[in-house]
């Protein structure tokens, strides 16, 4: 199983990131912080050729319920969802909580990967 789960869109950039946002909102994941890193490279003089979007999401009674179980799981919260284009091609993905949370070794915490998965994955599928 690949570590990213991606999708494209025939949307413009700007309205896959609008999308995504309206998508997570509906299963209780709020936008903590969103960086552009084509522009913030270029605030350092560094012509980085894609937009790439990065958007930290945050479901808090998922959240807290991962950091009571094992407080070194915030390495991997908040999670993010990435919006990019690359060859005229807009794309939305993330990485796998799965995969993810099961490399930390605790067990405990698999049927909430999964949960969190599956409501990225399908906030995805609905944005596209």
């Amino acid at each position: 199983m690949e570590i990213r789960y991606e999708r494209t869109t025939n949307k413009s950039l700007e309205d896959a990131i609008t999308s995504i946002t309206n998508s997570l909102k509906e299963r209780k994941f709020g936008l903590l912080w969103q960086v552009n890193f084509k522009e913030k490279m270029a605030e350092h003089g560094i012509d980085f050729p894609y937009d790439f979007v990065v958007l930290e999401v945050c479901n808090p009674q998922k959240a807290n319920e991962v950091l009571t179980k094992h407080i070194e799981m915030g390495y991997f919260l908040p999670c993010k969802v990435v919006v990019y284009e690359k060859d005229g091609i807009t794309r939305i993905g993330t990485a796998r909580p799965k995969i993810l949370m099961s490399m930390a070794g605790y067990d405990d915490l698999e049927a909430i990967a999964i949960e969190v998965e599956g409501i990225l994955t399908e906030a995805i599928d609905e944005a596209i």
